[in-house]
């Protein structure tokens, strides 16, 4: 199967699920003739469309939907492009209320086209395959239905999103559906709650994540690595507020540019404050604090810094989209000589980072000069090649998004890949032109004359809320043990042998073990259960001969029985897991 979209480019898994949609939605049609239509993308791995139906669908439904989804199949319609007028759209769909809101929004100037299969047909720009029939019924499945706000705003009509996969053979269908359901074993809000991890609540605000005892110890340990390994590197730690006055956001064009997502203005004594979205500007503020010479340079400037964004309800994700976090934020100032190193030099130190938290696979995008830019051209090619040299020397293989840079300056973004394969946008290492020409921002150079430093947003876990999901979800809440919140758990078999228990957990406190003593009346087999659904990496068990011999019979969550160990060994067997930040 070959298709082509208006434009020439080949397309076959997007188009064949963009058609799924459309035949899902006559499907729908044909078992809810009053049905009103909203919109029906493919989107990764599958497709969803959106309707306002006269009652709520049941899993029943969705069974008969695909069921009258493969009739359509079987009948081989063609797929049929037409491009009509305006007037001609909106009597096409006059009883299409949300059809039409589309075709009102539309420019003058765009060329409106439908697309028709049978007696159906939508709004649509295409592309789609060439009948009904290459939309294959073995790797079709509809998935799930959800609440979706019209155009993802919560004060418009609440729509019921049919989410479906589509695939070529039943073979891909059924690996997707395995993915599929260990992602879901794996999902950071069911697991948050089961281990305890964090809590949302809807009184306190919506988006704003509660660090229970167990995520906030997880926290720490990261937080602690992260100022450790900064330091080694030579960034200096600094804190900002965090409001500042319109002022300074004014100046910095946060409030042009990106007003909608800041919060509506806080009166202090007649002047306006705003909760911070960025760090920049108190970066900016903190180097303007005093005159610097080259001989000052680099600058490597590091902050856990939380900020706000106001996220519509509708959006909000559990850990991975919030309205309040913690970026792990940084900034390099330095003069356009320094720049090529201090952008290796930024590299390495992010492939460190994040492989000391076990992810191995990346992708590197590098994003060059758009049309419409700030700063000097020459500027932009010395940005530009420094990123990408730094690529280069490493061996690193990346892709470029010719013009798809910021206004004001290049970057690299680095994808990650988790235990299933699955791809995260983490760190970006982003040049700025605009804010050191916004403030002033200068530095004395060899000459004794003032100059304009380069200066590098740079954030590598992105946001500690948003990472802390991508763990739980990597290590399916498994994790390693240095990272663990509880390293080891003692279950003494009977009462007898409490006290041994809290001898010995006394003692691997004093190594800077995280342990608990299990001494509730269970049974040592429910003791044991309940600590691997904790994923407490070791289980040590202590009966009569543990006692006698001074010993700990060692269990791994995963079920692996390492037998009796002698305390000391248990104790540089597991040091050694630590150290080596092992991910098993």
């Amino acid at each position: 199967m070959s298709v082509k979209d208006p434009e020439g480019k080949e397309n076959d898994l997007e188009a064949m699920r963009h058609s799924a949609s459309h035949i899902m939605a006559d499907a729908v049609l044909k078992l809810f003739p009053g049905a009103k239509l909203g919109i029906g993308p493919a989107i990764e791995e599958g497709f969803y469309y959106d309707f306002d139906l006269p009652r709520s669908l049941t899993p029943e439904d969705l069974e008969t939907i695909e069921a009258r989804m493969r009739e359509i199949i079987e009948a081989h319609y063609p797929f049929e492009r037409q491009e009509i007028s305006r007037k001609q759209a909106q009597a096409l769909f006059s009883d299409q209320p949300f059809k039409l809101e589309l075709i009102a929004r539309l420019p003058e100037e765009e060329t409106i086209s439908i697309y028709t299969h049978g007696d159906f047909t939508d709004l649509c720009r295409g592309p789609h395959v060439e009948h009904t029939g290459q939309v294959k019924e073995e790797g079709l499945k509809l998935l799930s239905v959800a609440g979706a706000y019209w155009l993802g705003s919560e004060t418009r009509p609440m729509l019921q999103r049919i989410y479906g996969t589509a695939w070529p053979t039943a073979q891909e269908l059924e690996a997707y559906l395995e993915r599929r359901e260990e992602a879901e074993r794996r999902d950071h809000r069911r697991l948050g709650k089961d281990l305890d991890l964090y809590s949302l609540h809807e009184e306190a605000g919506a988006g704003l994540i509660h660090w229970q005892p167990k995520g906030g110890m997880i926290r720490t340990l990261i937080e602690d690595f992260w100022r450790q390994e900064h330091l080694k590197a030579d960034y200096e730690i600094i804190y900002s507020p965090h409001i500042g006055k319109s002022e300074l956001w004014e100046r910095s064009g946060h409030l042009e540019f990106y007003r909608d997502l800041m919060y509506s203005p806080m009166d202090i004594e007649g002047q306006d404050y705003f909760l911070k979205p960025m760090n920049c500007p108190f970066h900016i503020m903190m180097y303007r604090s005093r005159l610097h010479s080259y001989r000052d340079l680099p600058l490597r400037w590091a902050e856990l810094g939380t900020v706000y964004r106001y996220e519509r309800s509708g959006v909000l994700h559990g850990l991975m989209r919030v309205r309040g976090f913690t970026q792990d934020d940084a900034h390099i100032f330095c003069t356009p000589e320094q720049i090529g190193g201090e952008i290796v030099r930024l590299l390495n130190f992010t492939l460190h980072i994040l492989g000391s938290f076990g992810f191995r696979e990346y992708n590197f995008l590098l994003s060059t000069r758009p049309e419409k830019y700030v700063g000097r051209v020459e500027d932009w090619e010395k940005a530009e090649e420094s990123l990408r040299r730094a690529l280069e020397e490493q061996g690193l293989p990346y892709e470029v998004d010719e013009g798809a840079g910021a206004f004001y300056g290049p970057k690299i973004d680095i994808d990650i890949k988790d235990a299933l394969g699955r791809a995260w946008q983490l760190t970006t290492i982003q040049f700025d032109f605009n804010l050191p020409e916004r403030f002033d921002m200068t530095y004395v150079g060899h000459d004794g004359k003032e100059h304009r430093p380069y200066m590098v947003h740079r954030a590598l876990l992105g946001s500690l809320e948003r990472f802390f999901g991508i763990l739980i979800e990597h290590y399916g809440g498994a994790f390693p043990v240095w990272l663990a919140p509880t390293q080891a758990i003692l279950i003494p078999i009977t009462d007898e042998h409490v006290a041994y228990a809290n001898q010995v957990a006394e003692r691997l406190q004093g190594e800077g073990f995280r342990v608990q003593v299990d001494d509730r009346s269970e049974r040592m087999q429910a003791k044991i259960r309940d600590a691997q659904l904790e994923k407490i990496p070791y289980m040590l068990v202590i009966g009569d001969r543990e006692v006698k011999e001074e010993a700990v019979s060692v269990r791994l969550r995963t079920e692996e029985d390492l037998g009796p160990k002698p305390v000391e060994e248990f104790i540089e067997m597991a040091k050694e897991a630590v150290e080596e930040k092992r991910q098993n």
